[in-house]
């Protein structure tokens, strides 16, 4: 009887991890639909927005750092007043 837990609960895990993945992708979709939505695209256009849109990966929190701080040395920032850019640009993107 024990014997039978092992696979069963190898098959839930597997089904569970294939359940988020397709969640991650819908989610993609939905943010590039609405986005070529709000571009007002249209025919192949819109295709092409949207089959680069779901290829981009989505930006780590590795990218958002260097970003963020390649635009408060562009603008000289120090201290607080960069503390809080950086802040602020964090949350952002």
């Amino acid at each position: 009887m024990k014997m039978l837990h092992v696979p069963l609960l190898l098959l839930g895990m597997l089904m569970a991890s294939q359940g988020f993945a397709a969640t991650v992708q819908q989610e993609k979709m939905k943010t590039c639909n609405a986005d070529a939505t709000a571009k007002e695209l249209k025919g192949d256009e819109r295709k092409a927005f949207m089959s680069t849109c779901l290829k981009a990966k989505p930006a780590t929190q590795q990218d958002k750092m260097k970003t963020c701080n390649a635009d408060a040395t562009t603008k000289a920032l120090k201290g607080d007043e960069r503390k809080t850019f950086m802040s602020d640009c964090l949350k952002k993107k």
